[in-house]
C-alpha cells in the first residue's frame, strides 16, 4: 500500500491531517512536521494500524 498523508480543511478552518498506509509510530513521525508547520495540535486519533507494528525487523549479530 502507498503512504499518503492527507490534509482536510473543513469548512470552518478546520485543519484534520490523516497519515493513510503508515504503521504504528511511524504516522506521527512523517506528520511532525507539518503539525508544526500549520500549528495543528487538535485532537489526535490512532487508528487501528497505529497499534500494528511496522515491517522493519531488527538483528542483532553476536560474536564475529
Amino acid at each position: 500500500m502507498n503512504r499518503t498523508i492527507e490534509i482536510i480543511i473543513t469548512p470552518t478552518g478546520e485543519i484534520q491531517i490523516d497519515a493513510v498506509g503508515f504503521k504504528g509510530p511511524d504516522c506521527e513521525k512523517a506528520t511532525k512536521f507539518l503539525e508544526e508547520a500549520l500549528g495543528v495540535v487538535g485532537k489526535k486519533v490512532k487508528k487501528p494500524k497505529y497499534h500494528q507494528h511496522s515491517s522493519r525487523t531488527n538483528q542483532q549479530k553476536i560474536g564475529g
